[in-house]
């Protein structure tokens, strides 16, 4: 895990802790696991009694049922898991940040985490973003990488901070998604291709030795 490119090892950062707390925060039942799902897996094979917060905040009765088969999926390696899934209104998150908000400050009290995972501050799709900005409002004093997620809408930008991502875990990744998310298999974006495509791009960016990375944003890092 690098702040910039290079050649560091994930362990690099955290080489005096055996075990993590990460947080993962997603908007939609997908979200986690395309912006950031090949690191997870990384950090759980590297800290396998870590903790995992994994939330979804925005789902239908369908894909809440992917959303926690997935998780379940993704987090085999953790210590302990806790999944949950919540039915605010997709699209509409701005005009509902009330109850979000009330939600964030109540898991605030739970949890105290060492690597927050949310959305990128600046995606344009307005419930990333308002997830984003109540992720900083909330902790303050935590270590936060915003991920990324391809979309119509063409808002990619230069990230700063890379996770390498071994061929292998790549692999798991997409099988992972394609095996449980058959909701959105009509989508013309939801292919293996696209996923494998962005995590090429980002593994030369940061020159990773396995070729694969998943990119973050990170605004703030405290030794």
């Amino acid at each position: 895990m690098s702040s910039r490119p290079s050649r560091q090892a994930p362990e690099d950062i955290f080489s005096r802790m055996s075990s993590l707390k990460i947080l993962c925060l997603g908007a939609h039942s997908d979200d986690i696991e395309m912006g950031c799902g090949g690191s997870i897996i990384t950090l759980l094979d590297g800290y396998p009694k870590s903790e995992v917060y994994w939330n979804v905040f925005s789902s239908n009765r369908e894909r809440a049922g992917e959303a926690k088969k997935s998780a379940e999926l993704f987090l085999k390696a953790a210590g302990h898991m806790e999944i949950v899934i919540k039915d605010f209104r997709d699209g509409f998150f701005p005009y509902i940040g009330g109850k979000i908000k009330e939600y964030f400050e109540e898991l605030k009290k739970e949890v105290a985490p060492d690597i927050i995972f949310t959305p990128f501050r600046n995606d344009l799709h307005q419930d990333h973003r308002l997830l984003s900005e109540l992720t900083w409002n909330t902790f303050r004093n935590h270590l936060i990488l915003e991920y990324e997620i391809l979309k119509y809408d063409g808002d990619l930008g230069a990230p700063n901070f890379f996770i390498h991502i071994s061929k292998e875990i790549a692999r798991r990744k997409i099988e992972n998604i394609f095996e449980v998310f058959k909701t959105q298999g009509h989508r013309s974006w939801f292919t293996e291709d696209a996923f494998y495509s962005i995590m090429r791009l980002r593994g030369i960016e940061s020159n990773a030795l396995d070729r694969y990375a998943e990119a973050f944003y990170c605004r703030k890092m405290i030794f």
